[in-house]
């Protein structure tokens, strides 16, 4: 089995998966002024809990939107399993045509999710990260990465509007039973999480319209599991994808 990492700006999710099956997924907090002991213990803690000894790790890879943190998990991992994890980015065989102005701009999440997503799913395809920020990647049906978009996240939405409005408060994520809120919470929740809804169908009619044809979506992050079911699309949810897309990075860098 290998270890993978995704660094991203508001959680690292951490995972044990090899061709056969995802032994764990677990997410810790994003903390740039943690230093690699810190993070090693937690490692360690994380594979205790799941019994699984570092000499069973074979090796491991990370990919990360936190460049500053890259040395630091790539020191941990080593000190609690000897082994130097291969990092997502240039120079790394991908296998994936990348037709962007930029394909060097495109965050190592969202090649790591596409590859995942070929691995398992026919082309044209769709997919959705609901974290920090949702992101909308978009495979056509030659298997080729032809762009996305990028909007803001549920949980930001939801921030900002506190943070920015001396009235309304700060509330949590729980699906309203109704559009209509009767209440400011209500209210409130009603408009990120079925607005978030309205606003994910929305793009992906648009996509769909310039693609030409239906696509298969999937989405992940764990927010996704909040927002999906309002949505009038057929999305398909998977928690694993980034680890699926990290395993197949690992074999073809091997």
């Amino acid at each position: 089995m290998i270890l993978a990492i995704d660094i991203g700006n508001t959680n690292i999710f951490i995972g044990a998966i090899d061709n056969k099956k995802t032994y764990f997924v677990e997410r810790i907090t994003t903390t740039i002024g943690k230093t690699n002991l810190e993070y090693a213990i937690t490692l360690k803690s994380i594979l205790e809990i799941y019994q699984i000894e570092p000499k069973e790790i074979e090796g491991g890879i990370i990919s990360s939107v936190v460049p500053p943190l890259n040395r630091t998990l790539i020191s941990a991992v080593r000190k609690i399993t000897g082994i130097y994890p291969k990092l997502v980015g240039s120079g790394m065989k991908t296998g994936l045509n990348i037709l962007m102005d930029n394909p060097k701009s495109v965050g190592s999440d969202m090649i790591v999710n596409s590859i995942g997503a070929l691995g398992e799913h026919e082309p044209p395809i769709i997919i959705i990260e609901m974290g920090t920020a949702t992101t909308m990647s978009v495979i056509d049906k030659n298997s080729r990465y032809i762009g996305g978009a990028i909007l803001p996240g549920l949980r930001v939405s939801l921030d900002s509007m506190s943070s920015n409005t001396a009235q309304l408060p700060r509330i949590s994520l729980d699906t309203p039973k109704k559009v209509i809120g009767k209440n400011t919470v209500d209210c409130m929740r009603s408009g990120v999480i079925f607005g978030n809804a309205a606003m994910i169908d929305g793009m992906l009619s648009r996509i769909e319209e310039e693609l030409g044809g239906p696509a298969t979506v999937i989405a992940t992050g764990g927010i996704a599991k909040a927002v999906l079911p309002l949505c009038s699309h057929n999305i398909i949810y998977d928690g694993a994808l980034l680890l699926k897309g990290l395993l197949a990075l690992y074999e073809k860098n091997k």
